[in-house]
């Protein structure tokens, strides 16, 4: 892959952040492509969240521009990237536990049959079965109760949601946090399949381990400034964790 041969989804240029008198994001650039996944690491209070959230459209900017598919936004709330095609699941995935993987899946959504406006639950559940199926996501069925589901397989329910909505960039926070050791498997396998189907993915992760099997690009945050962008391929573990903790403080900030 070879981004810079190609536009950029997303571009964010000088975005800047701030809640009171704590300075979130100062003046972060960001170029996202199709068909990569970005990982997007730092410690505790580096602005990971504070940006995703502004991607998300929860969080407005106060300065900085963003662009998507070379346009020009300004995100007054979730549903305006939505319809971009901006999806993130978050840690909590925000499920229904008492519901089924086909209701989870349309929930706010649901299609109708006309002219009864009855739900549409044969439609829905072929729908259904069809994303799963490209996600190669393996389920004991798509009427299984939420409850009743692995880690691994709730985190791919979540994800499989996001698609739903004719995503093209999906943000996922923390998604292998509390899981073992086959149901992380599972969820990277799952991003990978996400790349494979040509959308961009940013995954906020502490776990750099995970970030080294599926990331392209490992984009650091320090003090709510991006203090690195690297090639992953190129990168050695220990170059990515000094950018982190400032150890490399000789290092020019943004230079991988």
């Amino acid at each position: 892959m070879n981004p810079v041969a190609r536009s950029p989804l997303l571009e964010l240029r000088g975005i800047t952040k701030r809640f009171g008198a704590a300075q979130a994001l100062s003046g972060v650039d960001l170029d996202v492509f199709a068909g990569e996944v970005l990982a997007l690491v730092g410690d505790n209070g580096a602005g990971k969240s504070t940006l995703v959230k502004t991607i998300a459209g929860i969080f407005p900017p106060e300065g900085g521009e963003m662009r998507f598919g070379g346009v020009p936004i300004a995100l007054r709330g979730p549903r305006d990237a939505t319809r971009l095609g901006i999806a993130t699941v978050y840690q909590d995935l925000a499920l229904c536990d008492n519901l089924d993987v086909v209701a989870n899946l349309f929930l706010g959504r649901e299609e109708r049959a006309t002219p009864s406006r009855m739900l549409d639950e044969e439609a829905m559940e072929k729908r259904a079965l069809a994303v799963l199926h490209v996600l190669n996501v393996k389920l004991p069925s798509v009427r299984a109760a939420m409850g009743g589901l692995s880690g691994g397989q709730r985190q791919s329910v979540a994800v499989a949601r996001a698609l739903m909505g004719e995503a093209k960039l999906v943000m996922l926070d923390e998604p292998t946090a509390a899981l073992g050791v086959v149901q992380t498997t599972q969820v990277l396998e799952l991003i990978l399949r996400l790349k494979q189907q040509g959308l961009a993915v940013i995954v906020i992760s502490h776990n750099l381990a995970d970030v080294f099997r599926v990331a392209d690009r490992i984009v650091v945050l320090r003090q709510g400034r991006l203090v690195g962008d690297f090639e992953t391929h190129a990168t050695a573990r220990e170059t990515v964790v000094g950018r982190i903790t400032g150890a490399d403080a000789g290092a020019t900030p943004g230079i991988a």
